[in-house]
């Protein structure tokens, strides 16, 4: 980054050597300076009060801007299509699951060849099996899922039951009141699911080939399933829109935030954000669409939503009011981007001068400053 750049190429070599190597700046001068051990860390750490008195006035602006955040829509993606909250006016307004049961319903037969394949995979061989596109399989990865020795029966007793599971699921599948369409699916899927488990357990054994010819089975009705779903989840989630549009009206609506909670496997084309997207204001939605992937879901999704939020409105201003000369920076601090990111990438990217990308130990080692290539003044 520029500036970065600028303050490393005004200090002196044996100041930015010390900066990048962490070696004490005192080493060569601290004889003659009178510069004690105590002095220097006493000096280092009323450096570091800096960072942390902006922190915590950071934090402060932080807390107080999360009260006036309006109006914004949290989405929880959940099993049922989504849960979704209203805030307007600095007010949880109120909190809907507006996707139609049958969106669960669908999915969760949809997942049946998923719950057989997690109760085989440890028990699977660790070579590639030989199956179409096995080549797409990463076989340290596959080694990694395998955790049981060749031989062993440990998968049959749960499989037994997940079994029970399918067959009670198929004998009520009738009066469960479902789509005629759809429940012709979820009987295809369920019927070769338990054809498939009862061939496995009667052969004490089990094969991803057969396994394969199962999946490829019931993958046509998997497709009709996932219409349903996403049939269930745009009409759900576009009419909640639809009304909380007229609620909040016309000017408010196009100042809208929506923050869509995920986990990081969902995150990216999740199905909420896209059919948010096109209910949002269009010269806004790039910029007030956001997407927090999680490692889990939050216990308090709502204070997770609006903490990060929060961050990122005063991040908007703040990169204008500080960066307002260097718009590349603003826009890393606007966005997902580590205001280092640019300078490291120019640094090891092979897009500065030899000198600046020389071996960092090397340079160090000899002297001289890795990022400048001058010698340290003896």
């Amino acid at each position: 980054m520029a500036t970065r750049r600028g303050f490393l190429g005004t200090a002196s070599a044996v100041g930015a050597a010390t900066l990048l190597t962490g070696q004490s700046a005192s080493t060569a001068s601290a004889a003659t300076a009178g510069i004690t051990a105590t002095d220097e860390t006493a000096a280092r750490n009323a450096i570091r009060a800096v960072n942390t008195g902006m922190r915590s006035h950071y934090a402060t602006l932080k807390t107080e801007l999360t009260k006036q955040l309006s109006p914004v829509i949290v989405v929880q993606n959940n099993a049922g299509g989504g849960r979704f909250t209203l805030i307007n006016g600095g007010k949880q307004t109120e909190t809907v699951d507006p996707v139609p049961e049958y969106f669960e319903l669908a999915k969760s037969i949809a997942h049946v060849p998923l719950g057989i394949y997690s109760v085989l995979a440890a028990y699977l061989s660790d070579q590639v099996p030989n199956i179409p596109n096995g080549d797409r399989v990463d076989p340290h990865d596959l080694d990694m899922i395998v955790t049981r020795a060749p031989g062993d029966k440990g998968w049959t007793t749960p499989l037994t039951g997940f079994r029970t599971t399918l067959n009670t699921a198929l004998t009520k599948l009738g009066t469960a009141n479902l789509p005629l369409d759809l429940e012709n699916s979820c009987d295809k899927i369920l019927s070769e699911a338990v054809k498939f488990i009862d061939a496995s357990l009667n052969a004490g054994s089990f094969d991803m080939v057969s396994f394969n010819r199962f999946a490829a089975t019931v993958y046509p009705s998997i497709r009709v399933n996932m219409t349903f779903a996403a049939t269930a989840q745009i009409n759900g989630i576009e009419g909640l829109m639809k009304r909380w549009r007229t609620l909040i009206g016309e000017r408010a609506w196009s100042d809208l935030y929506v923050t869509v909670l995920s986990i990081w496997t969902t995150s990216e084309l999740n199905q909420a954000s896209i059919i948010i997207r096109r209910t949002m204001n269009q010269a806004k939605v790039d910029t007030h669409l956001i997407d927090l992937p999680t490692v889990e879901t939050p216990s308090d999704p709502i204070l997770v939503a609006l903490d990060n939020l929060a961050r990122i409105v005063q991040d908007n201003v703040a990169a204008e009011m500080v960066f307002n000369t260097d718009l590349k920076v603003a826009d890393a601090l606007k966005g997902r981007e580590d205001l280092l990111s640019d300078e490291i990438l120019q640094q090891i990217g092979g897009t500065a001068p030899a000198a600046r990308t020389a071996a960092f130990g090397t340079a160090a080692a000899t002297g001289a400053c890795p990022i400048t290539g001058r010698m340290a003044a003896v």
